[in-house]
């Protein structure tokens, strides 16, 4: 069986780790963040491959977001369901999965890309955050490996490291957007008021008045607004 954990292994896992966190709290963008871990992960691990999958969850399919592979057949556009194959069932089940060959598994579905690329074996692990499989990461060997309990926890600690890489990336997208919105809001309010004061009008006409201009113009209800206090505040310097 090929070794796939180094005799460093210990020291060169907590350096991962702690390189992965350090990532996690800088400011990269998660697809640096995301090959970062993959290209840890396979040094680490001694790996040929190492790949991480997320889910859309419009669609429920699987896609690969990462890989430090470099091969172009590996790097297609591939993308798996819910429950299919090892990568599918490991999400939809949430247990890691440890194959020492996947020419001989059957629910395995790129056997020929698999034989092209010369892997054997592969340990599959969910990323989970708050019990809820957001991907899927795969590390492939070259060799026939039984994989350990200490690889699966390994793997696993690494990817609820990712998983809390994209929860963070996500929670800060969707706390800029309401902050935009709020923003959006409070101008189109002033510019609100500056219309009803000036053409001596109401609040729904003023509304309205702003949303046809959006319409008109192309532009949006924020842009509008901007543009009617910027005009009463040059107005205002003379």
């Amino acid at each position: 069986m090929e070794k796939i954990i180094k005799k460093t292994s210990y020291k060169e896992y907590l350096g991962t780790l702690s390189k992965i966190s350090k990532a996690i709290t800088s400011d990269l963008y998660l697809e640096d963040v995301l090959k970062l871990i993959v290209t840890l992960t396979a040094n680490v691990m001694n790996a040929k491959i190492c790949s991480l999958w997320l889910l859309d969850e419009r669609t429920q399919e699987l896609r690969i977001r990462a890989t430090q592979a470099m091969s172009k057949e590996y790097l297609k556009e591939r993308t798996l369901k819910m429950g299919e194959g090892i990568v599918g069932l490991v999400a939809k089940e949430k247990k890691a999965a440890a194959i020492v060959d996947v020419s001989q598994e059957a629910s395995y579905k790129e056997k020929m890309l698999a034989k092209r690329e010369g892997l054997v074996s592969m340990l599959s692990v969910p990323m989970l955050v708050k019990n809820k499989a957001i991907g899927v990461i795969n590390l492939y060997t070259t060799a026939p490996y039984e994989f350990t309990q200490s690889d699966i926890d390994l793997l696993s600690t690494i990817s609820n490291q990712a998983a809390v890489a994209i929860e963070n990336t996500e929670l800060l997208v969707k706390t800029r957007i309401v902050q935009e919105e709020l923003e959006a809001r409070k101008k189109i309010e002033k510019a609100k008021g500056i219309l009803m004061k000036e053409k001596s009008i109401n609040e729904e006409d003023a509304y309205n008045l702003i949303r046809r201009s959006s319409m008109n113009k192309r532009l949006s209800m924020k842009e509008v607004a901007e543009a009617i206090i910027l005009s009463q505040e040059i107005k205002g310097n003379f």
